[in-house]
């Protein structure tokens, strides 16, 4: 479909979506984004790992900066899921 429009998963100037509008879904922009969506994924899957281990023994700093790192994961998350979600309802 020509000109489709994908959430990036990265934030512009002033914490502000980024889109890609393309019809070549195999082009740099969009093959960098694939590989930075699997990182953010892979990330998370790691912090996740990580927390279970250190949760039942670890001091409230070290528990804050947890918390901060897992917000930021899930939030790289949820807009990969919404970027997918976006280009499937756009192959209907």
């Amino acid at each position: 479909m020509p000109n489709d429009l994908r959430l990036l998963p990265w934030a512009g100037g002033e914490g502000k979506r980024c889109y890609l509008i393309t019809d070549d879904h195999d082009g740099p922009v969009s093959r960098l984004a694939d590989v930075t969506e699997s990182i953010q994924l892979g990330m998370g899957n790691e912090l996740l790992a990580h927390s279970h281990n250190m949760l039942p023994d670890t001091p409230p700093g070290e528990l804050r900066f947890l918390a901060e790192r897992l917000t930021e994961a899930l939030a790289d998350a949820l807009r990969i899921a919404e970027s997918r979600g976006m280009r499937l309802k756009s192959l209907n």
